[in-house]
């Protein structure tokens, strides 16, 4: 705790900390001269509460400043800062469950995605109330999350905690300042390149079971994402328009996906289980929750590495490119809305971008006088010597 002053530039209004400064005059950066005397500068007290660190202007005089200060070290001691935090002694996990049961179940991603963010919040914060958890304690929740999961998987969690606290702030369930307000998130590197060729498509068909082998064949035809698969009806699905509708999306909007003969033909020979709507389901007649185990077993047989279900849908895309489909119409198909997100499915194989380059060496030639057939013919044999080296 302590009284400090700062003085303002008179042209920019912009604010100096004088504590350490030993010189008479400083120069401001936009260029004007401050007077560091005692008659330009304006007094601040600064004090903790629950950690939590409070500054406040006073005004010219150092002896109201410390009169300041003096009445907020006496509040303090009486408890009086912690008189409304008192009156809503929330849990946190307490009140999680009902953000829960209020507002996430009604979220479409909850629980896939965000079972395990919750989980690992109510273990950090758990005991603690709403108003015990500060920038300082997410900070370390932050560090600590960081040794277990990716930055991705950090920021999910973040994002879910800042989402608590806005609903708590709403609610009036909490009147102080959002925690996560103020803390960094951690850089993530979203650019996997991952898809397969067309001959690794092959070997995992091969080795796909019967029950994965359709479900494989609509990802890598048709870019759906895998929640989109699983929750295929057959109503949606139109064989004669050769046409699969899409209601429930990511970004919430419907989405038409031309379906070709190989989905076509895969779909048709799933059989129809009469008590169900559901394409893909299991025994009890419910649709698949997840199909990662046979889709692994599938992998491993098919000596397919480092490889995840949604990479199906960069192999789609990639192939797509490949061929000679623009960006845009892939950005249809994908969903996408922005064509930003359609370039991180654009990447090309190395061998095709090769086959693109030698195509100009039938319409370019440096060359400055015509060469002979021998000539051509010893340089092509060159080459071929070069490439078997």
């Amino acid at each position: 705790m302590g009284v400090f002053k700062r003085v303002q530039c008179p042209k920019c209004k912009k604010n100096y900390d004088i504590r350490k400064e030993k010189k008479k005059v400083k120069d401001c950066k936009c260029g004007h001269s401050i007077k560091l005397d005692t008659k330009n500068a304006i007094y601040y007290i600064d004090y903790y509460v629950e950690n939590e660190r409070i500054r406040e202007k006073v005004g010219i005089s150092k002896t109201l400043a410390e009169n300041a200060l003096r009445k907020k070290q006496i509040e303090i001691a009486e408890g009086k800062f912690l008189d409304k935090r008192k009156l809503k002694k929330i849990k946190f996990n307490d009140f999680v469950d009902e953000y829960i049961e209020i507002y996430l179940k009604h979220n479409r991603s909850w629980p896939k995605a965000d079972a395990c963010n919750i989980k690992c919040l109510k273990s950090f914060f758990g005991g603690k109330y709403l108003y015990e958890i500060n920038q300082m304690t997410v900070e370390k929740f932050k560090t600590e999350r960081s040794e277990q999961v990716s930055p991705a998987g950090v920021n999910r969690a973040l994002a879910r905690l800042k989402s608590i606290y806005n609903k708590a702030i709403v609610w009036g369930k909490f009147d102080g300042k959002n925690p996560v307000k103020g803390v960094k998130f951690l850089t993530e590197n979203n650019k996997r390149l991952r898809y397969l060729e067309k001959e690794e498509i092959s070997r995992l068909l091969n080795n796909c079971e019967a029950h994965l082998k359709p479900i494989v064949i609509t990802a890598l035809n048709t870019g759906m994402r895998k929640g989109e698969i699983l929750n295929l009806k057959w109503q949606d699905v139109d064989f004669r328009r050769n046409i699969i509708h899409i209601y429930k999306t990511k970004n919430n909007e419907k989405r038409e996906i031309p379906m070709n003969e190989m989905v076509k033909t895969a779909l048709v020979k799933v059989r129809k289980n009469p008590n169900s709507p559901y394409i893909f389901n299991r025994f009890n007649d419910k649709p698949y929750l997840n199909v990662r185990k046979s889709f692994f077993t599938a992998l491993k047989k098919s000596g397919i590495i480092d490889f995840r279900f949604h990479d199906l849908r960069h192999t789609f895309a990639s192939q797509l490119v490949m061929s000679g489909v623009d960006l845009n119409t892939v950005r249809e198909l994908l969903g996408h809305k922005t064509l930003d997100m359609t370039l991180r499915y654009s990447h090309l194989s190395p061998d095709h971008k090769k086959r693109a380059v030698a195509i100009l060496n039938t319409h370019l030639d440096t060359s400055k006088t015509p060469r002979s057939k021998t000539q051509e013919a010893f340089e092509a044999a060159s080459l071929e010597v070069l490439v078997n080296t």
